[in-house]
């Protein structure tokens, strides 16, 4: 499920209008990107799908749109070929480049991954190329049409069952698809190629991916997609491919913005979409989650909002020792700390004072442990306690802070 999905409707290569869903990032925008789907697929499709969140998590909005005659576009699929599929993504980025910016980052699974080596050159913007489960061979998908292929050639046109779907083929796709050179397209490309397969893939096997790498120049990367089918039904599968995509593409984009500027330190958290808890968080350039346990009812995606306290405490802890230890010019070894919290009553508070305890109510209580690595005498294991005490967050969490809370309209 992505962030924030927009409905859109362009104009494809014979003017048949293409159904578009535009997956766009709750936060700062770095990039737009295409997405090719399958063979017979749809922009709907599990992987489409799940990659298409993946990028948006990392700030990359992502056009996926069916082609003519699949899904919810017009036009007749009869009369279209993978010449019309290239097309169409040129269609698309032309909507983009028109409408948004144009896409910096094609993706195409299968027939789609194909197709998107074929057009990369043609789209200046591109920075980079990813496919799934490519093809080296346009000719490959011809495979699939079984002993219709024969009576396509001889009478014209044959109906043709494709994973439980019946489609009209013409000998002009068989023609057109005959006519392609992909792996000239990949020797020509000059883009940054990431190529993901499967091994055990039975509809395209995996010595396509060898075929497109070896023709490829670099920069060209490789991952194997493990155990996944062809289409990554399993949407585990789906999402790891999309992690991978936005990993890779992260070096090929500019970095993020830092929100906050000079003394003010600014963060966005937004909602995803997903789960009952998850968030986006956006801290300066980086982009991580926050989320809960499952047994809490989250997902577990991320550190839950006491476990970003407790990181904060530790890590200020750790970041104070080294600036006194650099400042005293100590030799102090490697610094672990290891902070836990917990909702306990005053009264069983060793640090809290009598008021406190005598109150009897439920407090939250941080717990941290120091390790240094090497000796450490006993004078400067008191030491380390008391600085340890000056660390600003420390100071924070022991104060009163004030909060300001506006609900924007």
């Amino acid at each position: 499920m992505a962030f924030n999905t927009q409905r859109l409707q362009f104009p494809g290569h014979s003017g048949a209008t293409l159904a578009a869903r535009l997956d766009l990032p709750n936060g700062p925008l770095r990039a737009y990107a295409l997405f090719a789907h399958c063979f017979t697929c749809s922009k709907d499709f599990v992987a489409a799908r799940r990659v298409a969140a993946e990028l948006a998590r990392e700030g990359v909005a992502v056009l996926r749109f069916d082609f003519t005659g699949l899904g919810s576009s017009g036009g007749e699929f009869a009369s279209t070929n993978f010449s019309s599929n290239v097309a169409d993504l040129l269609s698309a980025a032309d909507y983009l480049r028109q409408h948004y910016e144009a896409p910096s980052l094609l993706i195409g699974h299968s027939l789609g991954g194909a197709a998107v080596l074929a057009v990369a050159g043609s789209i200046p913007e591109v920075r980079a190329v990813a496919t799934i489960g490519a093809p080296a061979d346009v000719g490959h998908v011809l495979k699939n049409f079984g002993a219709s292929l024969e009576e396509i050639e001889t009478s014209g046109a044959a109906e043709v069952d494709l994973a439980g779907r019946k489609f009209v083929i013409r000998k002009q796709f068989v023609e057109d698809a005959r006519a392609h050179r992909i792996k000239d397209a990949v020797a020509a490309l000059k883009k940054p190629l990431l190529i993901l397969h499967a091994p055990l893939d039975q509809t395209v096997g995996i010595e396509n991916a060898t075929e497109i790498f070896l023709a490829a120049k670099h920069p060209k990367s490789f991952v194997s997609l493990d155990k996944a089918d062809h289409l990554l039904t399993d949407p585990e599968d789906a999402a790891f491919a999309g992690r991978m995509i936005s990993g890779w593409l992260t070096r090929y984009l500019a970095a993020d913005t830092p929100q906050g500027t000079g003394l003010v330190e600014h963060v966005r958290v937004t909602e995803t979409g997903e789960g009952k808890f998850q968030n986006a968080v956006q801290a300066g350039g980086h982009r991580l989650f926050a989320d809960e346990p499952e047994n809490a009812g989250g997902l577990d995606s991320g550190p839950s909002p006491y476990d970003f306290l407790s990181i904060a405490l530790g890590a200020c802890t750790s970041m104070t020792l080294r600036l006194y230890a650099g400042h005293k010019g100590l030799t102090l070894g490697r610094i672990g700390v290891d902070v836990s919290h917990a909702k306990v009553h005053a009264r069983d508070c060793e640090e809290c004072t009598e008021a406190e305890r005598a109150g009897g109510a439920r407090i939250d209580h941080f717990e941290r442990v120091i390790s240094i690595d090497g000796e450490v005498s006993e004078e400067l294991r008191d030491k380390i306690v008391e600085i340890a005490g000056k660390c600003p967050v420390h100071r924070t969490l022991e104060a009163v802070a004030k909060i300001k809370t506006v609900v924007k309209s």
